[in-house]
């Protein structure tokens, strides 16, 4: 089930490196600040801010150069077409009209690899399920009591078959509807960074955005790379770890309710909001890692799983079985359980604390 996307990705680093030079013109003066470290001659480490949160790109070269500058470049024109919080990007006026003529390479290949998981998962991944993430508050206004009124008139606009597109335009074939695609885009943009650096003949690295990642090759120490899994707890730091998993040649991503909700009266409304329903989920799966092939994919089914509960996701990763999957859970009694599916039991390790 490996995404049709990453054809085009190639593609798009070409196209891409020639608008990048404008943009980087345009905008260096407002483009967040990156930091950019050399440990030792071959080691190379560049962090910096993109899609709303951070980025953290590790890479062994030979040649020590330094590619800060490339890899803003090229996010800054990615968030151009994909982000929702640009006014003028590519989705965005999408979302204000009826159809898009692409103007970059990104927004075909998303659409692609959106349509292959939106099928895969039976509707549980939905880029166009946004306005039913902001109705109830996740989006940019914040909490906010759910009105269930609004929410039937929205179901009817919740279907990505809704979306027709080819390789050239998108189009929508039910008014008002909109997308979202920032349940995969951090996985994306991981990606085409991650070839980037494969264009420039780095064979070893590790690429994170906002906690998605992509692992090459090795370290400098000559091993896999390792990642860390935090612990599902509300107040727990990131850094508490609740498991490690060796990552070789492959994506990772993770997705949780744990974090990311509000409480009103006591009742708890998780961030993950049910296509089917247009109502936030309520089950006992507490975090969702999904290790594919590529981050994009990964990215997806991580959320994916999250609307779909802990029997559902290890009923859909048997069924396909080319992503692996580490799910940890409330039981019935309240206690924390977890599954790890068979080929990433070899690569996974509990931390005890």
């Amino acid at each position: 089930m490996r995404s049709n996307a990453n054809k085009n990705i190639i593609y798009s680093i070409v196209l891409l490196l020639l608008v990048a030079i404008v943009y980087l013109y345009r905008q260096s003066n407002s483009a967040p600040k990156a930091e950019s470290t050399v440990l030792n001659p071959n080691k190379i480490t560049l962090t910096g801010n993109t899609m709303g949160t951070s980025y953290r790109i590790v890479y062994l070269d030979e040649e020590a150069r330094n590619f800060q500058q490339s890899i803003d470049s090229l996010l800054l024109v990615f968030n151009q077409s994909l982000s929702t919080y640009i006014p003028e990007s590519e989705i965005s006026r999408f979302n204000k009209g009826d159809s898009l003529i692409y103007d970059s390479p990104f927004f075909y290949p998303v659409l692609v690899s959106s349509k292959e998981i939106f099928e895969v998962t039976e509707g549980a991944f939905d880029p166009t399920v946004g306005p039913l993430v902001n109705l109830w508050g996740f989006g940019p206004e914040g909490p906010q009591l759910n009105d269930s009124i609004r929410i039937e008139q929205l179901l009817p606009l919740i279907n990505f078959d809704n979306i027709i597109f080819d390789e050239k335009r998108v189009k929508k074939g039910k008014s008002g509807i909109k997308l979202d695609f920032s349940a995969n885009a951090k996985g994306y943009g991981v990606d085409i960074s991650a070839e980037f650096l494969s264009s420039k003949g780095i064979n070893n690295m590790l690429v994170e955005i906002g906690g998605e990642l992509v692992a090459r090759g090795v370290n400098e120490s000559g091993e896999i790379w390792k990642v860390g899994i935090s612990r599902p707890e509300e107040e727990e730091r990131q850094e508490n770890l609740y498991s490690v998993i060796a990552l070789h040649n492959r994506a990772m991503a993770t997705s949780g309710n744990y974090r990311n909700y509000y409480e009103i009266d006591g009742k708890k409304f998780s961030h993950t909001i049910d296509p089917s329903t247009g109502r936030p989920v309520n089950h006992g799966l507490l975090s969702a890692t999904v290790v594919a092939d590529d981050c994009i994919t990964a990215d997806a089914i991580a959320t994916a799983l999250m609307v779909l509960g802990t029997e559902k996701a290890i009923a859909l990763q048997q069924k396909y079985g080319d992503f692996e999957i580490f799910l940890i859970y409330n039981d019935a009694e309240g206690n924390i359980g977890s599954y790890v599916s068979e080929g990433l039991e070899p690569f996974l390790s509990f931390v005890n604390n």
